[in-house]
């Protein structure tokens, strides 16, 4: 089978290596779509850790960083009951990159981290279930603290998270979901996601903005970008919960005045509840996956598809391993 590994900075070949075959809880995937995880795919192939102080070694694991796919059940091992051969899945969970991913013709995963899709839906639209996941993680956190529902939301960054995020507040019952960021396009696209409005958060609107403690404030905002100038605009506009999703890379300032009365939340851990719950809300139409996919492409072509994500021309790429 062929497989993708990156040698180093901007550098990766197409092996053909042996089968995999999976261990007693383990499944074999047939590949059929796995779409990038832009910030994992940018920074490994382009030399930097994913996370500060991370080590990054070359050869890369093979077949990563690709974490996010969707296919059919090829084989499973001797203890397997929960899926069977031919079920269309996706990985819910990253398995670490330790381990071999998925940027394969064949992957092996735990039967744990898999979840039954609707094959009506293309695998190349399924793919990204593990980012919805991921977001998913955070709203069932929000929803303990009755932060959602009836409430209006903000979204900062309208990349694949934040399109993915307002979709799944709007499913969990927002009033209202705004989005700030300062790519038209992105505004666009966030409003015919179900966004009420799309704000530029360098432009007047966002300066007209209510702020904390005035009337029209932002209940409980989620960051998708993970820069403290856009973590330091939420709380500004946000009068209860700051949520950050996003990769933190450098320090946040939590300033005397947001000490009453806001909670600042980090990163939550996944869990197969919070896969279950963007698994149903894409099975019942409520969560679309399909337009975050700019481009399908060959696992040949990944350095192409790198530079379209770099350069801001593609949200995602569905490569297609199968080809």
């Amino acid at each position: 089978m062929k497989a993708l590994q990156i040698m180093g900075p901007e550098k990766y070949v197409i092996l053909d290596v042996p089968m995999p075959k999976p261990g007693p809880r383990e499944v074999l995937l047939k590949v059929l779509a796995v779409t990038t995880c832009p910030h994992w795919d940018m920074h490994i192939l382009g030399g930097v850790p994913m996370l500060a102080g991370w080590p990054l070694e070359y050869p890369y694991t093979l077949g990563q960083p690709g974490h996010e796919a969707c296919g059919d059940i090829e084989a499973v091992g001797s203890e397997v009951t929960e899926v069977s051969v031919g079920q269309r899945v996706c990985a819910w969970r990253d398995q670490g990159h330790h381990r071999p991913g998925c940027y394969a013709q064949y992957a092996i995963l735990d039967v744990e981290n898999v979840i039954a899709v609707p094959r009506a839906i293309p695998p190349e639209h399924c793919a990204s279930l593990e980012l919805a996941m991921c977001i998913s993680a955070h709203i069932l956190y929000a929803e303990k603290l009755d932060a959602i529902a009836g409430q209006r939301i903000g979204v900062f960054g309208l990349g694949p998270a934040g399109l993915v995020c307002i979709q799944l507040l709007r499913a969990a019952g927002a009033s209202e979901v705004i989005g700030f960021d300062p790519m038209p396009e992105r505004r666009e696209m966030a409003l015919s996601f179900g966004a009420a409005r799309a704000i530029d958060p360098s432009g007047g609107e966002a300066a007209a903005f209510p702020r904390r403690g005035q009337s029209g404030a932002l209940h409980a905002t989620f960051d998708c970008v993970g820069v403290p100038k856009a973590v330091h605009q939420a709380m500004e506009l946000t009068n209860t919960l700051v949520i950050l999703f996003a990769v933190q890379r450098e320090p946040y300032i939590f300033a005397p005045q947001y000490w009453v009365g806001m909670a600042l939340v980090g990163a939550q851990m996944h869990s197969r509840a919070a896969a279950e719950f963007a698994a149903a809300k894409l099975a019942s139409g409520q969560l679309n996956l399909a337009p975050l996919v700019t481009r399908t492409m060959r696992l040949e072509d990944y350095g192409e598809a790198v530079g379209l994500l770099k350069n801001r021309e593609a949200i995602k790429v569905a490569f297609m391993p199968q080809l």
